[in-house]
Parts: C-alpha cells; structure tokens; sequence
C-alpha cells in the first residue's frame, strides 16, 4: 500500500510593513532570501525579517531589528511551519488550527540575526536547519585614530537616518527616544544633521524623554541630562517630557509585551513601554519613533565586572559579542532565544510595536556596527577597562562634531532604567531577585494563561 503524500504548509504571520528596507525594494529582498545566498542576503539594507519558500524549502533571514520566530506544528497530512514576531501569534495560531496542545514556548525557535535559515520541510523527522551568516565584519580594519573612526561612525549613521527618512512621509513628525545619553544624543543630532540637508526644520523632531513624576525634579534622572544636553546644542524647543506616575510602571506587563524575563532587558522595557504609552496617550496619531538602542553593543560599552561570565579578553576577541552572544555554534547559544542583541532588541522594538508605533534603530543596522566592529580595541585600549568604557563617547563626540560641527555634551554612561526615575524609583520598582523574573515569565506563557490573556476570536 502507497503511503500518504505528505504535505507541507507554512503559515507566514510577517506583516511585510513591519520592514524598513532601505535602498532595495521588496521583490529584490525577497529574491535574494528565496535564493539563500548569503552575499546576496547581505545587500539588503534596513530592518527586516523574511521568509521566502520554494516547494519544500524554506529560507528566512533577519536583521537585529526584527525578531523572528517559527514553530514546527504536527500534522498527519504531514509539518505545519508557523513564522510569527512573537510566541503569543503563535500560540493563537496553534490554537484556531485546534493544536494547541503542542504549545509550549520552550518549542518555539528564534531564527538569529545576520543568518539565512534554510529548513527543509520533508515531514517526520524534520531535519535540523542550516545557518548561513550573511553579516561578517571584519575586525581591525580601522585605523587607531579617534577622529577617523569617529567620523566613519557617524557618517553611516547620518546616511542611514536620511535614507529612513526618504521611506517616510514627508510632513511626519518624528519622535527620538531620548534620554541626553551619547547614543540617543547622537541619534538625535544625526536626524537634525539629515533635515537640514534637506532644507528642512529640525521642528519636525520631537526629542521624548521619560520621567517618573515622584522623582522629576532630582538632578539624577534623565530629565535633568536631557534638558542640558538639549540647551548645550541650542535645540531646547524639542524637549517633549512624558511625566508617568511610578503606580502606572510595571514590569509585569514588559514581561508579557517582549516575552522574555533577562532582567535587565526587562527593565528598560519596562521603561520603554511606559514612555511610549505616555507618548501614545498625548498623541494618538503619532507613527514614527528612532532610538539608539544598539550603540552600547557597537564599542562595547557594558561593564565587564557586573557578569561573571566575561572578561575584557572574551568581550575584545569575540566577534559582535554583545550582538549575537556566543554565538550559534556554541553551547550556550539559545535556540528560544537566540542571544546578545539579537535576543535583547525586544526590549526597544516591542514596547514600541505594542503602542501602534514604526520603530527604527539606526545603530543595530549591519552598516552601521561594521564600522564599530572594524575598531581596533585592543591597540587603542591595551586591554584596560577605563579606557574601554570611555572609547564610545570619544569616538562618537568626535564623529559628531566632524561630520555635523555640533560639539555634543558626552554624559556618563548610565541605563534607561536607572535615568527615568532615579536610584528611589528603580529600587521600589524592581524585584531584586532573578527569579521573579522568570517564575511571572513561566506562569505568564502557560497555555491557560495566554488563553485568558488572549480571548479567542
């Protein structure tokens, strides 16, 4: 007796409006995932996560801006492969097809950033898929001189905020999520810089900085830094506060919007949500956010001290280390997940996605981080700590004020959600213990409570 023909079915839940393609249109990204060459991959500009399928294979690739997820979903008519942003799309999708019994999150994958996926749907047992990087900068290829790197970093940055703008409508206003710190300090200018080129008012801008109202008037919150760094460069007309009251921050709901429970990836996202409901609730019509998430990871500007796992040796010697993790062959390289910023991005793009916003991260864009990748950090720092940490700000100070002539305030570093609210307010906000986190994660994506989360349509 012949056995059944197995047939295979892909659920693709991308909204294709979710990607910033920057230069290329659609039908050639498309052409160049559904080739699965990986040079070809390369060339796309932008934020992106796409799948492309051809009979049984499937190819799906994705930059840092995006997530990208897929579960493979049990048939007898033979494997149902689900590609969704988020485990919650999934399981609803699992559950109309009347399979959600097979959801876990643990089941779901994370396809990585800067890898062509290739999956080949041949029915039980699917094979593993194959990563294919399509990002690979090289390191070392800069020379050690602050100016000169500097003014290569910004000059990509500028080009890709002006190519964003030219996707755009072209009386949109444009908000920053900002905070006075060198990265959304320096995103800011650059957008500034890319209106004048065009002859256009920087009254287009909007620079949004959140503050907890019980701590708005301490000299140790972002306020206070944003509305210096704002008057230092003679732009004060686009300082826009979101005063939030600390009872409307919770990090239970950062949680469930990026579905993750990395702590300090929770934290700014729970920042981040805040601000951005603040700013949706003044206005309702407002589309278009950037940020600058992503330039800590660019020169690696983390203290090393705070996580037992690294060194300053394993975070110079490995490539995009705070990007990618350890990377896709190694053993700690989550599958759920993936790891670095190809993991911890949720923390920006979801809470914006959340709140109906277009977010754009010019410093997470591949030609942006070749540049930084391209530093040499052990001849410029000889593997000292200090002189790590303070690299970022000379080289993007420095940048600033070669290719725009602002000279930008350059503030210690400090995170989003230490500066919101101050020391007071992150304390009473924030569990101490690791393991809040992820117990509410744990009880959060268990299949009764998504179904009462998520009512059924």
């Amino acid at each position: 007796m012949n056995a059944s023909p197995v047939i295979e079915r892909i659920v693709n839940l991308l909204d294709p409006s979710g990607d910033i393609l920057l230069g290329t249109t659609r039908e050639a990204a498309e052409a160049a995932v559904r080739s699965g060459d990986a040079e070809a991959v390369g060339k796309i500009r932008g934020q992106f996560a796409i799948l492309q399928a051809e009979g049984k294979t499937v190819h799906m690739a994705r930059s840092i801006g995006r997530p990208m997820r897929y579960f493979l979903a049990k048939r007898a008519a033979g494997p149902c492969l689900i590609v969704a942003e988020r485990i919650d799309e999934i399981f609803e999708q699992l559950r109309a097809e009347g399979l959600e019994d097979q959801f876990h999150p643990s089941y779901t994958r994370m396809v990585p950033a800067h890898h062509v996926m290739k999956l080949q749907l041949t029915g039980c047992p699917d094979p593993n898929p194959t990563l294919h990087r399509f990002f690979d900068p090289r390191s070392n290829t800069l020379p050690a001189s602050i100016e000169a790197i500097g003014t290569r970093y910004i000059e990509r940055l500028v080009g890709a905020c002006s190519d964003w703008i030219d996707t755009i409508e072209k009386d949109a206003p444009i908000g920053v999520m900002f905070s006075g710190g060198i990265d959304s300090g320096a995103v800011l200018i650059a957008m500034i810089h890319a209106l004048k080129q065009r002859g256009q008012t920087p009254q287009r801008l909007k620079a949004f900085v959140l503050s907890v109202k019980e701590n708005a008037h301490s000299r140790e919150t972002d306020f206070a830094q944003a509305s210096d760094f704002l008057e230092a460069i003679r732009m004060p007309m686009l300082l826009e506060v979101i005063s939030v009251e600390k009872s409307h921050i919770d990090w239970r709901s950062a949680i469930e919007v990026t579905e993750d429970y990395k702590p300090l990836d929770i934290q700014s996202a729970t920042m981040g949500l805040a601000l951005c409901q603040g700013i949706r609730d003044q206005y309702p019509d407002w589309k278009y956010l950037v940020d600058g998430d992503g330039g800590d990871e660019n020169f690696k500007d983390y203290p090393i001290e705070e996580n037992p796992e690294l060194t300053i040796r394993s975070v110079l010697n490995n490539q995009m280390l705070y990007q990618e993790g350890w990377g896709v062959d190694a053993v700690k390289h989550s599958l759920v997940y993936s790891g670095g910023q190809s993991r911890g991005h949720v923390r920006t793009s979801a809470p914006a996605r959340r709140l109906g916003f277009h977010g754009f991260s010019p410093m997470a864009l591949p030609e942006v981080i070749e540049v930084a990748e391209g530093t040499p950090f052990i001849e410029m720092t000889d593997w000292d700590h200090e002189k790590l940490y303070a690299l970022k700000g000379q080289i993007v100070g420095a940048g600033i004020q070669a290719v725009t002539g602002v000279k930008m305030p350059v503030n210690p570093k400090r995170r989003f959600q230490h500066g919101a609210g101050g020391k007071d307010a992150f304390d009473a906000l924030f569990p101490l213990k690791e393991t809040e986190y992820r117990q509410y994660f744990s009880d959060a994506f268990s299949t009764s409570k998504l179904a009462e989360r998520l009512p059924a349509e």
